[in-house]
């Protein structure tokens, strides 16, 4: 393989200690005797640890970037790894796609000219959109999550309707695309760059024509897809984007809603790509206790030392994954909460997924909601 060093470089990889601290804090080096990402990244640069270096281990990293906050050298280590699996060649990969890639497909489906989408038909007609609005709601993948992953007890498009109903409790009737894209988060991270380009331009010539100046997901995945990886592969972008959890900081700090619940303890899964990614802790949890009757009460590790869902990019679904969800889950359980609140449709099917076991399920006394649905049934 022939490496770009200036874009290694860029990463920092080059000023490894072999420290193995990031090893140590990976939760999938926890439960997998041969993946360590320390020797991922030596061996991958000196070519002097063969079998360190496996091509079935670059899609084993969850990018859930545990390492770059312990890492001493300030290596970016995710980011190293997103070049690799580029190198590497998405045609030429060992990683296996999960749900035999029917995921992926759809992702390239998604670019076929004559495609018609009904991404609309989940949304009921006591919600209200516009088709002038300055405001859009990116609604994502959730009309496909919604079929795909029904068998497992996932709704994907209430998070959608909930998000749209919040909105137009303050008053903003969004736009919502009927040809939207899926934003190319995992082509992204799963080296497909070719598909996230064409992905991206089509979403951007989109928004552009719809004249729209902000932009509110619920989708941890396409709010950095959209806020970082846009501009920064394709230029500066004339829309603002928000994270919803995000906006109802903002506003319910504002306005001061009355918002009110059933008594019910709840615990918070921070999303890697909201939390460790883009830094957003505090505006979920600030939410959650606006709502009168909701006590929250944290999980072991929690903000920045959070445990991520265990699966990134339908890539690497595997017993260790399984390993990562019931220790999760297990935290959830200790903090004695009803409901163990997502903010990340991704981290409500792979938990859900994981407690769709016999065994595991009996033993989790407690529901999995987004926090939009718990907003949603606040609203007075």
């Amino acid at each position: 393989m022939q490496y770009d060093v200036k874009l290694i470089q860029e990463t920092n990889a080059y000023s490894c200690i072999e420290c193995g601290k990031c090893t140590g804090a990976c939760p999938v080096a926890r439960y997998s005797s041969t993946f360590s990402p320390r020797q991922i990244l030596t061996g991958s640069i000196h070519n002097s640890h063969p079998e360190a270096f496996r091509k079935a281990d670059l899609w084993s990293c969850l990018t859930c970037k545990r390492c770059d906050e312990v890492c001493p050298s300030d290596i970016k280590y995710i980011d190293f790894i997103h070049l690799i699996r580029q190198f590497q060649g998405i045609e030429n990969r060992e990683g296996t796609c999960s749900h035999g890639g029917i995921l992926e497909s759809i992702s390239k489906i998604m670019m076929a000219p004559n495609l018609k989408q009904q991404r609309l038909d989940g949304l009921n007609g006591n919600l209200q959109i516009s088709q002038n609005s300055e405001y859009m709601y990116f609604m994502g993948c959730l009309p496909y999550f919604e079929v795909l992953f029904e068998d497992i007890n996932v709704e994907a498009m209430k998070i959608a309707r909930n998000t749209i109903k919040i909105l137009n409790y303050f008053d903003i009737k969004p736009q919502v695309l009927s040809d939207e894209k899926c934003c190319g988060h995992d082509s992204y991270w799963n080296g497909d760059i070719q598909t996230f380009h064409k992905l991206g331009l089509a979403n951007i010539d989109q928004i552009k024509k719809a004249k729209v100046k902000k932009i509110i997901t619920s989708c941890p995945e396409c709010y950095r897809t959209l806020k970082v990886d846009y501009p920064k592969n394709f230029g500066r972008q004339e829309f603002e984007v928000f994270h919803i959890s995000e906006f109802l900081s903002e506003i319910i700090a504002d306005k001061k809603p009355v918002l009110k619940s059933e008594s019910q303890k709840v615990t918070f899964q921070d999303p890697c790509r909201l939390g460790r990614h883009m830094n957003i802790y505090e505006q979920p949890r600030e939410t959650l206790r606006s709502i009168s009757g909701v006590d929250l009460v944290e999980m072991g590790h929690h903000h920045k030392r959070s445990i991520c869902c265990g699966v990134s990019g339908w890539m690497n679904c595997s017993q260790v994954s399984k390993q990562i969800q019931a220790n999760r889950l297990g935290e959830a359980k200790a903090t004695g909460a009803d409901i163990l609140v997502t903010a990340c449709v991704k981290c409500q099917i792979h938990f859900n997924c994981a407690l769709n076991d016999q065994n595991l399920g009996k033993e989790m006394p407690f529901q999995v909601k987004d926090l939009t649905e718990v907003v949603g049934e606040s609203l007075t």
